[in-house]
């Protein structure tokens, strides 16, 4: 049974143009769309609010007082779902990569803000940190609390139906849309568009979350839509992993120096900039081509970026002295 959403965010939101930004990227001025899902409302908005209105509605009908999440230590996700939880008057606990002190701003401080308590799983992979998540629902529960697990990166058939809603919004913003463009993380996000938009008319950027995004995108689409949606028929990009999920490339560097300079738009080192230089990369290779009218989905991060040290002191070296 599918229950109904809990509204946590502000929606429809907005279609901008970036003009300029195509023209640095090599399309046309009036080619470039960017989606503003960075600016859906809640905990300092990003894509997982949509997904979580879903996650959390479920929790609500099921009874639960208690979310229940997994992540890396900046996870946009685990400071969303603890920032519904505050909205809605529950508990959050968030389970965490890594050890205390690792990390210490950005998300994690808007976790401390919202009031969620932290349960830190050591270095282990995904299957430790479900055993870890697995583990802790099991003392809530023994302490009389009724937790909900929401799934890593509120990905899964359900989350996804919040992009369904998007992808229907893009639809109704952007007559004669040809591709949006979306970082690949856990996979929901650009599953919800592939059920709304089709396969043909997604492009996801792997930014390195999973060893099998392909599989997890086609798994969490095929409930959605009629169309047969398998990990051949996806649109994938994979060339912008570099060495890992938390490193900052040299791509990565230029999209965020590129989006800042011409459109003032901030994107963060892991999702959003990994997003652009890999369509900057499909421009320069003919996958996205101008006189197409092309949408960059902004799916938020800001916080994730005061988290990395290497985009600071990146950013940082960029403000050029005025000689008074």
């Amino acid at each position: 049974m599918t229950h109904p959403p809990v509204p946590l965010g502000t929606f429809p939101t907005p279609l901008e143009p970036a003009p300029r930004l195509a023209a640095a990227l090599g399309l046309g001025p009036e080619d470039l769309w960017v989606k503003r899902d960075d600016l859906t409302g809640l905990g300092g908005g990003g894509n997982k609010i949509r997904k979580l209105e879903w996650t959390v509605g479920a929790a609500l009908a099921e009874g639960a007082d208690t979310l229940v999440t997994t992540g890396a230590p900046q996870s946009n996700h685990a400071r969303l779902t603890a920032a519904a939880g505050a909205r809605l008057g529950l508990d959050a606990v968030l389970v965490l990569r890594g050890t205390p002190g690792a990390s210490r701003s950005g998300n994690i401080a808007l976790d401390g803000l919202f009031g969620a308590r932290l349960a830190w799983a050591g270095e282990v992979d995904q299957a430790g940190l479900d055993a870890a998540a697995a583990e802790v629902c099991a003392r809530l529960r023994s302490e009389g609390a009724r937790p909900a697990l929401i799934p890593f990166g509120g990905s899964g058939a359900l989350g996804a139906r919040g992009y369904v809603r998007c992808g229907t919004e893009l639809r109704e913003q952007l007559p004669g849309l040809r591709t949006a463009v979306v970082a690949l993380g856990s996979g929901g996000t650009m599953a919800g568009l592939v059920a709304a938009l089709g396969s043909g008319s997604v492009l996801g950027v792997d930014v390195g979350a999973l060893t099998d995004p392909a599989a997890a995108v086609a798994e969490f689409a095929a409930p959605l839509t009629a169309e047969a949606v398998t990990p051949d028929t996806l649109r994938i990009r994979r060339d912008q992993v570099g060495a890992g999920y938390a490193t900052l490339t040299a791509p990565v560097r230029e999209a965020l120096r590129l989006a800042a300079r011409t459109e003032g738009l901030v994107l963060d080192p892991v999702y959003t900039g990994r997003a652009l230089a890999g369509l900057h990369a499909a421009v320069r290779d003919g996958t996205v081509r101008p006189g197409e009218r092309t949408v960059f989905l902004h799916t938020g991060g800001l916080p994730g970026l005061f988290g990395h040290t290497d985009t600071i002191a990146f950013a940082e070296e960029g403000a050029r002295v005025f000689d008074v």
